[in-house]
């Protein structure tokens, strides 16, 4: 008997959005539960996609910003991820273009560190409000995801490239082409189909989509 055919499930995120990180998270348990999901991590740059879709963040609206913060806390306990409202959110909200162009040269040479040095973008943001703003914030990253010296300094050279620009454009003007306004973006390939899923508050739907079950946040399975 042959085996079931995998299902692609493409996932969108730039590491400054926190839902983006629950979807990360969650998805990644998933792969337990729904063994035939072939999960594709695609960086992409949230403040492209919301200037191009005419979107603004949650906490630019201060009744929505109000709220966040709440909901966060409540999201965290519920999925157990150690969500933590950054002190100065503001000075990250727009400035993660040179962190997705990192995680994206090493995304394009080393793609098995992709999952575990977009974690530690996470953490740094979202858990410990650690700085992400120079190269060696990037690097202290890259050492937790157990990147090697010499793959961390190529990376930081190679995300000046153009051809890491490049890729960083396409990931997002793949997104935008499919309707993305946020992060994260999920594109599930159904039967030659494609079915776009936002935000991380609807697995019961992808689930049904892939003819899959829903088990809730399954934290037995969190690698955090």
């Amino acid at each position: 008997m042959a085996a079931p055919m995998k299902k692609t499930v493409e996932l969108f995120y730039d590491v400054v959005s926190p839902y983006s990180w629950i979807g990360f998270e969650v998805l990644c348990r998933y792969r337990t539960k729904w063994p035939n999901m072939d999960l594709q991590f695609k960086p992409f740059f949230l403040g492209g996609i919301m200037k191009e879709a005419g979107n603004r963040p949650p906490a630019m609206v201060p009744n929505k910003g109000k709220y966040m913060v709440t909901e966060l806390q409540r999201l965290g306990k519920y999925y157990g991820i150690p969500l933590k409202q950054p002190k100065d959110f503001a000075s990250v909200m727009f400035g993660t273009l040179p962190v997705q162009r990192f995680l994206t040269a090493v995304d394009m040479t080393n793609p098995e560190f992709t999952e575990e040095l977009s974690r530690q973008f996470w953490f740094r943001i979202w858990k410990n409000d650690e700085p992400v703003t120079k190269p060696e914030h990037f690097a202290e990253a890259a050492k937790k995801a157990g990147l090697n010296e010499d793959t961390i300094s190529s990376a930081l050279k190679r995300m000046k490239d153009q051809e890491v620009k490049d890729r960083l454009s396409q990931y997002t003007k793949q997104a935008l082409d499919e309707g993305a306004f946020g992060s994260p973006w999920i594109i599930a390939h159904i039967n030659g189909e494609k079915e776009s899923v936002f935000g991380s508050d609807r697995f019961p739907i992808l689930a049904m989509l892939l003819e899959e079950e829903w088990h809730g946040p399954v934290k037995e399975l969190s690698k955090l």
